[in-house]
Order: structure tokens, then sequence, then C-alpha cells
């Protein structure tokens, strides 16, 4: 099946953040944001039908908002991905919006950036589709800087994927603006949902925003001074911050990754033990070992895990080698891959180092 054209970026294991564009751009409306999103998530962006990299033929005449969502959620199926937290400017935040009204299982968090739950009088976007499948684009693109962007603020790239779209497409996803109304529909969402507007924008002004404000139980709404419709390409900085602030919000405890990976019992002993001498010593491993390198996504668990192993046996640390073979067996490790780890180690640290390791790794097994 064909699907959205798409570019991902990130690691693999991180959480999966897809991110849409606005109607006549491609996905690079999110160049100076997505690099940023991707050191705590896996980016996933996508070109609009007709739009980019996308086929044409992925959307016809008389299109809806919902048809697009389909699309986004059959891009999400090929790559494996069941939940995901979106993002979305103008066109794609009513996709976002669609999507975790109508699916909200499949919706962790939501951002809309200057969108809307009603884009004004669908005649306007007929007439603008019959003008683009009569005329092309040329003659919409030539007033987009105004629409856009503040003045003196301008895109030359977004501009040129504005002139570069499909007619015919571009006036599909028209059609769709036209028959999109979610006033009255937006209570069923339930992820926690940002909402951006731009001061500037005459095309989404932030009374819109504000609307789904009023509208959706879990939101958070910010303006940014000296944006206009594309905010996160005039004002990429405060865009990325209200993101991070939502997607990635403050660090997850030390305490509670240490718990997961070590157990309860094991913490609650270290806690009990703990001194005046040596609390600053646990404050520390706490928020740096556990608050810091274990909640980096770079590495799944399972691969924390290994590489742990390998260091400790290489340290010959063998009662840490102890305590991280238990957490091994808590991220998934099965006690044959916990034995090929500690085989690698005889070749490249050294057999006697194995030998013991094997011995404490084997203690620690035969405790299952």
């Amino acid at each position: 099946m064909t699907t959205l054209h798409h570019t991902a970026e990130g690691p693999s294991t991180a959480p999966p953040l897809i991110l849409g564009p606005s109607l006549g751009t491609s996905a690079a409306l999110w160049d100076a944001v997505a690099p940023e999103l991707s050191a705590t998530h896996r980016v996933i962006r996508f070109d609009l039908p007709g739009h980019g990299s996308s086929p044409a033929s992925l959307i016809e005449a008389g299109a809806s908002v919902g048809d697009l969502a389909s699309l986004v959620l059959a891009l999400a199926d090929s790559l494996g991905i069941e939940r995901f937290s979106y993002a979305g400017v103008s066109l794609g935040g009513a996709i976002g919006l669609h999507l975790a009204a109508r699916h909200p299982d499949r919706i962790d968090r939501l951002a809309v950036l200057c969108s809307s739950a009603h884009f004004g009088d669908p005649q306007r976007w007929l007439d603008r589709a019959a003008l683009v499948r009569r005329e092309g684009l040329e003659s919409v693109a030539k007033t987009a800087p105004e629409r856009w962007f503040t003045p003196g603020f301008t895109s030359a790239g977004l501009l040129d994927d504005h002139r570069a779209a499909d007619p015919e497409a571009y006036a599909a996803c028209c059609d769709a603006l036209a028959s999109y109304d979610l006033r009255g529909g937006l209570e069923p969402i339930t992820a926690p949902t940002l909402l951006v507007a731009g001061r500037e924008d005459p095309a989404t002004p932030p009374a819109h925003l504000r609307e789904l404000a009023d509208s959706i139980g879990d939101s958070t709404l910010v303006e940014i001074p000296g944006a206009s419709h594309l905010a996160v390409a005039e004002t990429p900085l405060p865009v990325l911050a209200a993101l991070r602030g939502h997607f990635v919000g403050p660090a997850r405890s030390g305490m509670a990754v240490r718990r997961e990976v070590l157990g309860d019992a094991h913490v609650d002993r270290a806690q009990g033990r703990q001194s005046a001498f040596t609390a600053r010593f646990q404050d520390f491993i706490t928020r740096y070992a556990w608050g810091e390198i274990w909640t980096d996504n770079t590495l799944s668990r399972r691969e924390h895990s290994l590489v742990t192993l390998t260091a400790l046996v290489a340290g010959g640390h063998l009662d840490e080698l102890a305590m991280h073979v238990r957490a091994a067996r808590r991220n998934g490790l099965t006690a044959q891959e916990i034995g090929a780890v500690l085989l690698q180690c005889a070749v490249y640290v050294g057999v006697p180092a194995a030998n013991a390791a094997f011995a404490v790794a084997q203690r620690v097994l035969e405790e299952d």
C-alpha cells in the first residue's frame, strides 16, 4: 500500500512523535524544530498528498480531514506504531484534532499550532479549490507571504514548496478544509493538548485557539508574540520551548527509574543503609546514573543492561554485577542472553574476569 512520504529522525526506541504540515508546505516546515525534538523522540515528519514527495493519488476531490487522518494512521501502522504523540500546523493541526477526537486510543499527547476547529466560510475554500483547478497554484502562492508571515519575514524554501504542490491534490485539501467542522465535537479529546497561537496570525487568530482551549479539558494555551500563521518557521525558538515542555516535560524522577530497574526491595535496603556521610553520594547516583543515563532513550532498557553488564565485568565489580544481573532480568534479558554477554567478555576482557562473572551470574539466576 502506498503511504504518505515521510522522514524519521531520532532513536528507533524513543517514543514516537508525528509532525503534520500545513496546506501548501512540506515536512520542511519543521526543519528548525524537528532535530531538537529528535533528541528525545522518534520524530516522523510527513508530506500531505501532492505536497513534497507524497503522491497526489492519495487524495481525491471532495476529500475530508478524516480521509487525511486515515492516511496518517496508515503511515503509523506501516511503521509498527500503535500509539503516538502528534503535533500539527493549521491543516496538520486539524488532522491532529480529528485523530484525538475520533481515535483517542492512538494519541498519547497532542500539540495544535495555528489551527482551529473550523476554518471559516466553507465557500471560501471551495472557491480557492476551483481557482487552483482552473489556473494552477501561482495566483495563490504569490499571496502566501501575507497569510503566513509577519511583514519583513519570508522563507524561500517554503514558498517554493507551495508552488511545487500538485494543484489537484492542493484543491482536494481545500475541499477537506471546507467540510471540516469540529465545533461541538472536541469533548472526546482526552490527550493532554498544547495549543499554540501566533499573536499576528490572520488565518487562525488566537481567538480560534482559545475556543479550542475552552472545549478541551486537559489543554494549555501558549501565545507567541511577533508570530504569524507559520510560527514554527518564523519563531522556532519559543515554539520549540513550548513543544519540549509539553512532549518532554521535566526529567523523569531518577528514583522512579532506579526502582523500576533494580526493584523496590533493593532500593529500600540501600535507602535504609544511607547515612549523613553517604547521603550526597546516593543523591548523586540517583540524579545522574538513574535520572540522566538510564532515562536516555537512545538505548532501550535492554541495551542499557547489556552495556552495564559488560562494563562491570571489565571493572571487576562483582557485587554490582550481581545487582545488575537481577536488573537485566527485570529488563527482559534471558539467561541465555546474559550468558552470551559474559562469553563475549571472556574474549575482550579476559577469561579470569569472565569466570568470576559466570559464578556470580549463575548464583543470581538460580535465585529465580
